[in-house]
């Protein structure tokens, strides 16, 4: 690794600073609604008008399954009241855990892990959520929220906003109950708080029953940001705790009795079930029963963990756990006493690749699942794999989660008519189509990128899935996971429910050497002869902006052969001294300078264009009129109306990590200024290291924070329930 001096301090790069915290990745790559202690998102597509149709008809459908719900139950309850039956049950048992004490026995009843046979597809398939653009709410409905908010002292501008998330008859909800405004993205509990006084005057208190079941939902949307499926019921009461809920316990009771929230019990893995107490335990009235008697037949207790978890998680979930045992149950397996595969047309194939592409052609003709491992390089595998499978006749398609990454795997299997981005094969846009019954008409789906799943997006691919296709996930497990909530293919790795082909191709190149190290633990110095690897180090902010702009802009070009427009800077946050809107200044101002006219934007900016949170794609700014913001945004026309740019849209010549996963470009500067040591862990370095093809500069002030983030700072855990979900329906395997 080579390391390049210090140039002078720049003044005017100075000027570009922003007095903010630096902190972790934003929650969402949205301007300014969300915090910056989050991860920014991965990326999606704008959808047609069809789709919006489609999402609100799901929306109404999950409306009224919890008023079936409710309606379900012996009679009415009211929110903070007593509930009867198993939701009794379970909320006892949320109590009884935090106290230490034995949870209700009725509330736990572990199934039989026996294997099942492979469920049916589900009828209503779990869909992502749309961004709030393509639900339009009607302009009355605005009118009128934007007329509550006024009387509440709240921004005009959360009308829009507002009324997408609540629907027809928004101002009437809010008027009823203020904290409803807890549901806006970004609209944080101390803002709701003043507009509930606004307008409640001295009704309003911390006790409020709207108020805790508004920070139960609240917090439990926020765990999903920063990718929890579910949430500990000792952490959610901790937290509402923290937020002055004076009864944390009624105020999740609440949320459960009006199916804001579901309630969950799970076993806990790896810890074993206690046998019978002797009679000497049952004496001391160390054992159950009323006379502290135990006889042969009392119930061990068996360890559980209670979740919390928003309904639209856990149905996605659920749904994916019973969509990933039909394809595992599906197709016959290899067994220890035959290799025979189904069909020797594969066998064939085989025999034509070599390595992990062999193993990878022979684990997909016996299973339905198969998970494939490795980094940049390995990516030619399961491009083999499309191809053998195209050759012997079947159905194939594989998407990438970037348009950029369809555009390389395209390259890599010559075939542009594969090759499809996650997004556009779920809108229809690209690949084969659906037959018929709505499922995809294919035998075989690779996924590329597969860490970057989430579990609403994993569930509705394969829950589109015809009975008897295969599955495989393909990608490198060293980077980020995905921006929405869960860890699809960490789970299924953890899971071994079925065959995993890891890559034995490592990535060339002093890049790849050093990256290679990284998703080890280790950050090595590599001979670069040809500048491939660059540090420089810094010794504040104002000089890492200034040696960044002089990175893009000169030395890269000059000395790399890289122009600017294909060099990427990835810094750790949006926010800081040296965060992506500082640098964003800088760099427009040295590139693309002009007066920013139509919020702050002119002709060819590059821009990131988020329409909601994790759906991001890349572009340049054409030009703005009446309309809008007029954007090319990866092959296609977006119009984002003036009242969305700033929420929306940002200038894009540095990104978060996040925001590039998924994405290469040919030259790459990683900024790592003095205040962003602790937003570096192992998984961020990898990701934004290995976003280079050719060149990589590292202008770095945190010294040796970055080697002891590399060695000990490995992902921060999810709460999942992927894998409790599908143990009891397939077979652990040692493939």
């Amino acid at each position: 690794m080579s390391t390049e001096p210090a140039a002078a301090e720049d003044p005017g790069a100075a000027a570009a600073e922003e007095a903010e915290s630096p902190g972790a990745e934003e929650a969402a790559p949205d301007a300014e609604a969300t915090t910056d202690t989050g991860e920014s998102k991965d990326e999606g597509e704008s959808t047609e008008l069809s789709e919006a149709e489609a999402e609100i008809a799901a929306q109404r459908e999950l409306r009224e399954r919890i008023e079936q719900r409710k309606a379900s139950k012996q009679g009415p309850i009211e929110a903070g009241t007593k509930l009867s039956g198993t939701a009794a049950d379970l909320l006892a048992a949320v109590r009884a855990v935090e106290s230490g004490e034995k949870p209700v026995a009725s509330a736990f009843q572990e199934p039989e892990p026996a294997r099942r046979p492979a469920p049916a597809r589900a009828p209503e398939p779990v869909r992502p959520q749309q961004p709030a653009a393509d639900r339009a709410p009607a302009q009355e409905t605005v009118e009128a929220v934007r007329a509550v908010l006024a009387e509440g002292g709240a921004p005009p501008a959360l009308a829009e906003p507002t009324a997408a998330a609540l629907g027809d008859g928004a101002d009437g909800q809010l008027r009823a109950d203020p904290w409803q405004l807890l549901r806006v993205p970004g609209v944080r509990p101390e803002q709701a708080d003043g507009f509930a006084r606004a307008l409640l005057g001295a009704q309003c208190g911390p006790d409020d029953e709207r108020r805790g079941r508004a920070i139960t939902v609240w917090l439990l949307e926020q765990a999903a940001v920063a990718g929890h499926a579910a949430l500990d019921v000792a952490t959610l009461i901790a937290a509402l705790g923290q937020r002055a809920v004076p009864d944390p316990d009624a105020a999740v009771q609440g949320a459960l009795a009006e199916g804001d929230a579901l309630v969950f019990q799970d076993a806990l893995e790896g810890t074993e079930v206690p046998g019978p107490r002797t009679d000497v335990e049952a004496t001391r009235g160390e054992a159950g029963g009323e006379d502290g008697a135990v006889g042969e037949d009392a119930e061990p207790e068996r360890p559980v963990r209670v979740l919390i978890g928003l309904e639209r998680y856990a149905l996605a979930e659920e749904s994916l756990a019973d969509g990933l045992a039909r394809l595992i149950n599906s197709l016959p397996k290899e067994t220890d006493d035959t290799r025979e595969l189904e069909s020797p047309d594969w066998e064939a194939a085989a025999t034509q690749a070599s390595g992990s592409a062999a193993e990878l052609i022979r684990a997909v003709a016996g299973h339905g699942l198969v998970l494939h491992s490795g980094g940049e390089e390995a990516r030619a595998e399961p491009a083999a794999l499309v191809s053998a499978a195209a050759a012997l006749g079947l159905r194939v398609c594989a998407a990438a989660h970037s348009a950029d990454g369809r555009r390389r795997l395209a390259r890599a299997t010559g075939a542009d008519d594969t090759a499809v981005t996650v997004a556009g094969l779920l809108a229809g846009d690209e690949g084969p189509g659906r037959d018929a019954e709505g499922a995809l008409a294919l035998d075989l789906l690779v996924v590329l990128d597969a860490p970057q799943l989430d579990v609403e997006t994993a569930a509705m691919l394969v829950e589109s899935l015809p009975d008897g296709a295969r599955l495989v996930l393909s990608g490198d497990p060293g980077v980020l996971w995905s921006a929405g909530p869960g860890r699809v293919f960490a789970d299924l790795l953890s899971a071994r429910c079925c065959p995993q082909v890891v890559s034995r191709t490592p990535d060339p190149g002093p890049v790849g050497e050093l990256t290679s190290g990284i998703g080890i633990g280790e950050l090595n110095q590599v001979e670069a002869p040809g500048k491939e690897v660059v540090l420089v180090p810094v010794r504040d902010p104002a000089e890492a902006i200034h040696r960044t702009v002089q990175l893009v802009a000169d030395s890269v070009p000059r000395a790399i052969g890289v122009p600017a427009e294909h060099t990427q800077v990835i810094t750790p946050g949006h926010g800081g001294a040296a965060g992506t809107r500082a640098l964003n200044a800088a760099l427009k101002e040295r590139l693309n300078p002009g007066p920013g006219r139509f919020g702050g934007f002119d002709p060819d900016d590059r821009v990131a264009h988020a329409p909601a949170p994790g759906r991001t794609t890349l572009g340049r700014v054409v030009r703005a009129d009446a309309e809008g913001l007029h954007l090319e945004c990866e092959g296609g026309s977006v119009v984002v109306p003036k009242e969305r740019v700033e929420r929306e849209v940002r200038h894009g010549w540095a990104l978060t990590a996040h925001q590039a996963a998924g994405r290469r470009w040919p030259a790459v500067v990683v900024v790592l200024p003095g205040d962003a040591a602790q937003a570096l862990s192992r998984p961020w370095v990898y990701t934004a290291f290995s976003r280079a093809e050719r060149h990589l500069s590292v202008v770095q002030g945190v010294e040796q924070a970055l080697p002891r983030a590399v060695a000990e700072r490995l992902w921060k855990d999810r709460t999942t329930r992927l894998q409790t979900l599908l143990r009891p329906q397939v077979p652990t395997t040692t493939a």
